[in-house]
């Protein structure tokens, strides 16, 4: 959008802002990213272009659009990348590892508890509220996402064809996303409207212009690298992420538990396209059912530990890895096993991360306004929202019945419920959940704490074990 700056006389540019500085600001920023992408890109948007005036609405946009379209978090990459036009490199690991930091402590001290505690009556009562919660908060996602990206029949007829394949036909994810990147980028290409760029999480009417804010419109310097520091950026983050990976494949071999997560997460990390909710339709196709390391309700869950504690979404990877290392420890105690898996889980999903924004983003920040990236990112943005439907209708089926049986007639292939095994305080804890969200418009950590406590007081009663 064109942003014009309304009044006599412009504001004036803010003053330089220190790596010590803006290090107070990240960390703030970590500790109020509550609320899933949309919620922590907002916070980001609040304070960075509406309070602090360092970044304008268009370079905001233009950053979020190329972390849209990478694998991964695309909260925490938007911030690694302010960071690094900020303060270069120092700025960017600042920024990023201040976004995990906070929910990565949260997220391990909530995965000892639920190991130790977890089938302890009342323990599991507050999670049985939590998953109810976290269906509607599910739900919500694919409605929000889906008021900013389907703006046209293209891009409905994309997010229904998305849906079904990857819920009918078991297409897989990566395919439906490069797939809908490709039919953006040709539409872009050829001048079509089909697919929009629009507003995302955050941005508002009165836009600040970039020209009025601390990095104005210049393209900084160490966005025109040569090609020998794009090269020696490439291996160190390289080494960085496949080093360990390999060192576990060479001494462990590859049926090794800690190898075998050191290897999903590296490849979750170059396929997950999408954002937070896409992964994790991802992850539970592959963690629950291929690789057993926890079941359907584990992974509402562990969903829920990640939605009530600050940081990205993707955290809930941390306790996928801490539960396939405990309950398969080798040589070692269970909770040494579990925090080493999750820890190396965490490490794998990151680093690949900041290597695709110190990589690309010289390179993105020369592409401010074309069209065929834009027309790209709208594509895979309506996908995003089919492959969101399948994880919401896959967290129904699993929270709200007990039993689900295999539908199969030639290639098409899913669960359908059994009816008969519908699981009634379920369906009211979800179902006032929903209310709350979408009718009350009420806060999500308030509805999962609301949801929590019902749980609790449903076993007090009696009523769920």
């Amino acid at each position: 959008m064109t942003v014009a700056t309304t009044g006599a006389v412009a504001p004036a540019r803010p003053e330089p802002a220190s790596l010590g500085q803006a290090f107070w600001v990240w960390l703030r920023i970590a500790m109020l990213s509550f609320g899933g992408p949309a919620g922590q890109i907002a916070v980001m948007h609040r304070i960075l272009v509406d309070e602090k005036r360092w970044i304008g609405e268009q370079r905001f946009l233009h950053a979020l659009n190329y972390c849209m379209l990478l694998p991964g978090p695309e909260a925490q990459q938007l911030a690694t990348y302010i960071g690094w036009l900020m303060h270069r490199t120092r700025g960017g690991i600042v920024a990023g590892v201040l976004f995990i930091v906070p929910g990565a402590i949260a997220i391990m001290a909530l995965s000892w508890i639920y190991v130790l505690f977890g089938r302890v009556g009342i323990v599991s009562a507050l999670f049985f509220g939590l998953k109810a919660a976290v269906l509607a908060i599910v739900l919500q996602a694919v409605v929000r996402i889906g008021g900013r990206a389907l703006k046209s029949a293209s891009a409905r007829l994309l997010a229904a064809s998305a849906f079904i394949l990857i819920f009918f036909l078991g297409a897989p994810f990566p395919l439906i996303i490069l797939g809908a990147g490709l039919i953006g980028w040709w539409s872009g290409r050829r001048g079509y409207a089909a697919f929009r760029g629009g507003a995302h999480g955050g941005s508002t009417g009165g836009a600040v212009a970039d020209a009025d804010t601390l990095l104005g419109e210049e393209l900084p310097a160490h966005a025109r690298p040569t090609w020998r520091e794009t090269v020696r950026t490439a291996s160190i983050w390289l080494a960085l992420w496949l080093l360990p990976v390999a060192s576990l494949l060479a001494v462990l071999g590859p049926d090794d538990v800690f190898t075998r997560i050191a290897t999903f997460f590296s490849t979750m990390a170059m396929v997950t396209f999408g954002g937070a909710y896409a992964v994790l339709a991802y992850v539970a196709q592959q963690a629950v059912e291929s690789y057993g390391w926890l079941s359907p309700r584990e992974m509402l869950d562990g969903l829920g530990m990640a939605e009530t504690t600050p940081g990205p979404l993707i955290m809930v990877l941390q306790f996928v890895g801490f539960l396939g290392a405990y309950r398969d420890p080798g040589g070692m105690s269970p909770l040494l096993a579990g925090t080493l898996g999750a820890l190396l889980a965490t490490w794998v999903t990151f680093v690949p991360c900041f290597l695709w924004i110190f990589l690309g983003a010289p390179f993105i920040e020369r592409l401010r306004g074309n069209a065929a990236v834009a027309s790209a990112l709208s594509a895979i943005t309506a996908a995003v929202v089919g492959v969101v439907l399948n994880l919401a209708i896959w967290f129904a089926l699993h929270t709200l019945f007990r039993r689900t049986a295999e539908f199969a007639a030639g290639p098409i292939r899913f669960d359908a419920p059994v009816l008969s095994s519908i699981d009634p305080w379920a369906t009211l804890l979800a179902a006032g959940a929903i209310v709350a969200t979408f009718a009350l418009r009420a806060n999500v950590i308030v509805t999962l704490l609301c949801a929590s406590a019902a749980g609790v007081v449903l076993h007090l009663m009696g009523l769920v074990g």
